[in-house]
Order: structure tokens, then C-alpha cells, then sequence
């Protein structure tokens, strides 16, 4: 059976059958689109159908990108990645490592010994975390009064470090501040710099922080999944506030479509039709483990409505190259070891398979990440696609 036929059948009869509200998804070697195809609606009863472009949350999926900005900058010799990143951005020379609390409720902080690198940042070992799966950033909030990371604010990443840099992985705003090392260097805003050096050269138009008057025509709702397991439109959509800066590990807005075509810049080492993003050697770079020993464990969600506990392909090892997530051996789906991947909180998906030639995007807008009913099917898709290939 050939892929749109398994994968047409799987994502339509997932709509029909209620469990998502509308899915996209397209799969690209590096020369050409082998699959695509969209179903649903990007609001539920709203009668406009998903579609490739439809513009949606990628979440995290923006890490990948400022992380191929980073590198841009990593080659042109305005950033290192084992410098010390306080050298360009004071409060990562001056955040402390959180060792409890003192009698009054106030947070105990000792200086960290090596300090924090961009190659820290970049892999999640730097010690930062993130509230919705770390009860101490949590703790942290309500003794400071410090804001929710989801406010997209700079004050919201003055959170203190968990751990020792370099001594383990977290997952975090670490790639928020590698967001403000970009800014600090290049002297622009990130989403001016992405716009310039990576959108337009790939021809992603809808792709940015901002949604444009023409992209909200195309914006897809997120849904919220309740303890009984249906899905239902939010009254507003203050879960993803407009940012006050331009976040470097969430808040992009693109669609399947254009993120299909940064997954194949990597897939084609750095290169695409508008020119190369990346030098071959550093896409080599950024897909290698630069974690050692350490390995990625499971994120235990401390906000339900937002994630659930969440572990990709347990008992596989897993580690972290320059942002992405690496299988270090072959996934149940068919995913070659050394395949790069990672996700966006409102349930998207992308892998990058060089040794098969093959990535894929999927893009449902559900909260909580990990949905019980979109990751399944996102899993299921993925080995629909090597099962027709290979």
C-alpha cells in the first residue's frame, strides 16, 4: 500500500471517529514532498477545513530554528559555543544554582563552578528548567512573585539554575536565553534575524512570532482535551499570550508546510533552493550527541492542563545534539538511530531520518502536550510512512 493511501486512511479515520479536530502532516525525502495531506478542521465546528498552510503554535519546534540561527552566528565567529555565555548576556555570568529555602520562604542560590556556554544552552544542560515539569521553578515563582515563563517575558527566564552545568539534562528555557545571546550579537530582534537568514532564503512565509492580518485568516484554534477525554474550544486563548520578546525556545507561529522545508534544509546538510542555511560540517554538529554519558529522561508534567507525563519511546537511550532530540538506537516506528526529532507543546511533531533520507511534519493544536490520542497518532503515522517505504 503506498503512503497516502495508509496515511490518508489512519489521519482520516482518526477525524471521523472524533480524536483529533484537524491534523496535517507532509514527509519529504531531501528533493521532493512523498507525502502530504490534511484533514479536519482548524476549529472545531467552525467549518473552515486544516490545511498544509493553515497556521499553527509550533511551541517548541522553535527551538530547532534559533538553534540553526545560533550556528549561523557559531560559524561567522559572533558567537562560540564553549565560551562563557555570560560574556554576551550578564545574567548568565550572574544566576545562581538553587540549592532549597530559607526560613522565610526565600530562595537559597550559590554560584555554579563551570560557568553556562551556548553548547550547555543549546543541548539542555545548562540547569535551567521549566515550570510545567519542575515543581522548583514552581516554588521559585511563588517565593519571588516572578512571572510564569508562558507570559514570554524577559523577567519570566530570571529563574535560578537546578543543577551544576554540563552535569545533566533538564528540560528548560535554556534556548530562550540562546534567543538573547542572538539578539545581543546580531543587534536585531530574533524573529527580524530568523525572517532574514532562515525564512525568506527557505521560502517559509508563514513563519514568524507575529501573525500577519493575511496568516490569521489561516489560524488554527488550540483545543483542550478534558479528564473525560473530549475536546472543546477555549473561551479565549490567553494560554498563548502575545510575547513581549521574541522567545527562542517557543512561540513561533508557521505551518506544516513551511516547517517541511526547514526539515528538509537539514535533511539536505545546510542546503535549500534559496541557498545554503548552514555548512554541512555544522549540521554534522548539530545532529551528533553532545550530552557524553548524560541521557534524556522523561518529563513529569506539574501542570495537566498544559502536559502530561511524557517520555518518547521508553526504553530507547535518547540524547541531545544542538537542540534536537537523538534515538541512539533504532525506534519502534522504523526511525533509524541518530535520527533527530523533537515536538511543540500543542502537540506538533517533526523527525529527521539521514541515514533513510526521510523526515516528516505532523501538526495537531491540542493541549496537553503528549495527548493521549495525538501522540498515538502521530507514532502510528510515522511507521505507516516506513512501512510504505522501506
Amino acid at each position: 500500500m503506498s503512503i497516502s493511501q495508509q496515511a490518508d486512511g489512519l489521519l482520516g479515520a482518526a477525524v471521523e471517529r472524533g480524536d483529533v479536530p484537524g491534523v496535517a502532516a507532509m514527509v519529504s525525502n531531501g528533493n521532493e514532498t512523498l507525502y502530504q495531506g490534511a484533514f479536519g478542521e482548524r476549529e472545531l465546528g467552525g467549518g473552515d477545513p486544516m490545511r498544509l498552510d493553515t497556521v499553527i503554535a509550533i511551541a517548541s519546534m522553535t527551538k530547532a530554528v534559533t538553534a540553526t540561527a545560533a550556528m549561523q552566528l557559531v560559524e561567522q565567529g559572533a558567537l562560540e559555543l564553549d565560551a562563557p555565555a555570560g560574556d554576551i548576556v550578564p545574567y548568565l555570568g550572574e544566576v545562581g544554582v538553587l540549592e532549597g529555602f530559607d526560613g522565610d520562604g526565600q530562595p537559597i542560590t550559590r554560584p555554579p563552578k563551570p560557568a553556562i556556554t551556548l553548547r550547555n544552552l543549546l543541548t539542555h544542560t545548562a540547569g535551567f528548567g521549566y515550570e510545567i515539569w519542575n515543581q522548583e521553578i514552581l516554588d521559585f515563582q511563588a517565593a519571588t512573585g516572578s512571572p510564569s515563563t508562558r507570559t514570554r517575558s524577559l523577567a519570566s527566564l530570571k529563574t535560578p539554575l537546578l543543577f551544576e552545568p554540563g552535569s545533566q539534562w533538564n528540560y528548560g528555557i535554556s534556548i530562550d536565553w540562546a534567543g538573547q545571546m542572538i539578539e545581543a550579537v546580531s543587534g536585531q530582534r530574533l524573529g527580524e534575524y530568523m525572517r532574514a537568514n532562515i525564512f525568506e532564503p527557505l521560502g517559509m512565509n508563514s513563519s514568524g512570532y507575529h501573525a500577519s492580518p493575511e496568516m490569521k485568516t489561516r489560524l488554527a484554534t488550540i483545543h483542550l482535551r478534558g479528564e473525560d477525554g473530549a475536546l472543546s474550544v477555549p473561551e479565549d486563548n490567553t494560554l498563548l499570550p502575545e510575547p513581549e520578546i521574541d522567545t527562542g525556545g517557543g512561540g513561533l507561529l508557521s505551518s506544516v508546510e513551511d516547517y517541511t522545508k526547514f526539515v528538509r534544509m537539514i535533511l539536505n546538510n545546510g542546503a535549500c533552493d534559496g541557498g545554503r542555511i548552514l555548512a554541512p560540517d555544522t549540521v554534522a554538529m548539530m545532529s551528533a550527541n553532545h550530552m557524553g554519558d548524560c541521557r534524556v529522561t522523561p518529563m513529569l508534567t506539574t501542570a495537566p492542563y498544559l502536559s502530561n507525563d511524557v517520555e518518547f519511546f521508553p526504553g530507547v537511550a535518547k540524547a541531545r545534539g544542538l537542540s534536537f532530540m537523538i534515538n541512539l538506537e533504532q525506534a519502534p516506528t522504523g526511525r533509524s538511530a541518530g535520527s533527530l526529532a523533537w515536538a511543540g507543546l500543542t502537540n506538533a511533531y517533526y523527525w529527521i531520518d539521514p541515514v533513510k533520507d526521510l523526515a516528516g511534519v505532523y501538526a495537531t493544536q491540542i493541549f496537553p502536550f503528549g495527548d493521549k490520542l495525538s501522540l498515538p497518532l502521530f507514532l502510528e503515522f510515522e511507521k505507516s510512512v516506513y512501512d510504505s517505504v522501506t
